[in-house]
């Protein structure tokens, strides 16, 4: 098995995916207006999408914005395949700070359209996740490259596994422009990490260097280009980046 540091560190050149739980805190669902879900809510984003501390944050016309969440991402370090939630913590190589950037416009489109297609108005086409003999439907829109956001370049020296003893008993925080918008502790996670990844290694195959990202707390809101973030782990490490707009390149 991999050493923490060295599985973070493969992040880029490794990690085949980037898993996303949503809302994995109870608070969180209820001010989106979201029932608390009863098995996790999964989600897929590139690992392109992978931006280095001190980075900027691009924003892709014709959106003004994106939605901010905090959350803490969990590193695999091995390959995991319907491992049981009594040894799963033994399948994490690390820990990182990482920030899903989300496209709330589009998102609340989305879920518009899926509703007219679950009440029969529009066709429903058949968009899944698989493996052979699993499919998952997709349930979240994803945005494009640099919409998610991990501090890999800090983090790979600071988070190993052993750093973090108790994985679901710190703080995590995030500002805008100096102004703390959200604060909350990963105890208040609904699907805990060795259920998640006990759940998620039973539809598809979990290698080494693949992320989890486990749910942001409440205080979820809007950055607006020219607007700094600072998110952190209380007391361990801080990150910070700057909203830009994305200036498309034509070839």
């Amino acid at each position: 098995m991999a050493t923490s540091a060295s599985a973070i560190q493969k992040l880029l050149t490794v990690g085949t995916k980037i898993i996303g739980v949503g809302r994995n805190y109870a608070a969180h669902a209820k001010e989106l207006g979201n029932a608390v879900p009863k098995e996790p809510v999964l989600f897929l984003k590139p690992t392109t999408s992978y931006l280095e501390n001190g980075g900027k944050i691009e924003v892709p016309e014709p959106l003004e914005g994106l939605d901010h969440e905090v959350e803490l991402a969990v590193v695999i370090g091995q390959r995991a395949r319907d491992v049981p939630e009594a040894t799963a913590m033994d399948y994490v190589g690390g820990y990182a700070l990482a920030l899903d950037m989300t496209a709330r416009e589009i998102q609340s489109v989305a879920k518009v359209f899926r509703g007219l297609q679950l009440r029969g108005k529009i066709p429903s086409p058949r968009s899944a996740l698989f493996e052979p003999n699993v499919v998952v439907s997709l349930q979240r829109l994803v945005a494009e490259d640099h919409a998610l956001h991990l501090s890999f370049s800090i983090v790979s020296a600071q988070l190993p596994k052993s750093m973090l003893p108790d994985p679901h008993n710190i703080e995590l925080w995030l500002k805008v422009d100096g102004q703390i918008r959200q604060k909350g502790s990963t105890s208040d996670m609904i699907f805990k990490i060795p259920f998640l990844i006990s759940h998620i290694s039973s539809l598809f195959t979990l290698l080494e260097g693949d992320v989890i990202l486990t749910g942001t707390p409440k205080g979820v809101g809007p950055v607006k280009i020219g607007q700094r973030i600072e998110a952190g782990i209380t007391d361990i490490l801080d990150i910070h980046f700057d909203v830009a707009r994305r200036n498309r390149v034509i070839h």
